[in-house]
Order: C-alpha cells, then sequence, then structure tokens
C-alpha cells in the first residue's frame, strides 16, 4: 500500500523507527489541502490537512506493509482522531490520515515541528514556508 506522510512521519528516521518494513518512495504535494495543527498532543497541535483551494501540503510517499498500516492506525489513533482517505497517483491508490473533527488551530510544539522540517530536509524541500497560524510562518532552509 501506498502512504502519504504530511507530519512527523515525513522523517524518515523516525518512520523507519515505527514502520520497519516501509520504504520512501519520494516526495509529493497534495494539492488541494492546507497544512494545519490541532488536536492536543505532546505539548501542542498535531498535523492536520484540511481542503483549500489555491494550496498544497508537502509530503512523501512510502510503500508500507499490512503490519505497518496496523502499526501507524494504533500511532494516529484511528478510527478516534484520524480516519483514512485516499487519492490516486498514476492510477495506485495512495492512503493518508485525516481529523474528521475540525477544532480550533493549536501551534505545534517545537520538538514535533523540528521532526516535521527534518522531514522536509529529507526530501529536499528548501526555502518553504510551514504555517503556523495566520500571524506565524516557520521558514524550511
Amino acid at each position: 500500500m501506498l502512504y502519504f506522510a504530511f507530519g512527523s512521519n515525513l522523517y524518515q528516521k523516525q518512520m523507519k523507527k515505527r514502520c520497519k518494513d516501509s520504504k520512501y518512495i519520494g516526495c509529493h504535494k497534495l494539492k488541494g489541502y492546507k497544512l494545519v495543527f490541532r488536536h492536543m498532543y505532546y505539548g501542542g497541535g498535531v498535523a492536520d490537512v484540511e481542503r483549500k483551494k489555491n494550496s498544497t501540503v508537502l509530503g512523501a510517499i512510502y510503500k508500507i506493509s499490512k503490519k505497518d498500516e496496523k502499526k501507524l492506525d494504533v500511532y494516529e489513533d484511528f478510527p478516534h482522531v484520524y480516519i483514512k482517505k485516499y487519492f490516486k497517483i498514476l492510477g495506485k491508490k495512495v492512503m493518508f490520515y485525516y481529523m474528521p473533527k475540525k477544532s480550533k488551530p493549536i501551534p505545534p510544539s517545537k520538538r514535533y515541528l523540528n521532526l516535521i522540517i527534518k522531514g522536509y530536509r529529507d526530501c529536499g524541500y528548501r526555502n518553504n514556508y510551514i504555517i503556523i497560524s495566520k500571524n506565524r510562518k516557520i521558514k524550511v532552509r
């Protein structure tokens, strides 16, 4: 199965710890969505995506096993916090996690944000911004 990571799972070292069978395929931009942080966890908000025209979410595609998917389901608290959504790349189904209950945005912890930035670097994303709130954004170098 293909999996689109956009939060801390974007960081390849962390993803390999969580999902031993996972294989990094490459970078991907999910069009029509924006990155948001909500649902207090580990001292701050965690990544979610919500629909927004003319926006994109930077992420990575991994190939994962069924065993890995089950581990991710536990980690992502599926189906209580996140549910699964799908899109297609070249005719192949790609899964990602999505929060159906939209709470107010909550800024992420520095630790969590640093994992995401490491993931952006793994993908070669440079000179991009992570929007934390309407008034705050972080540049990825």
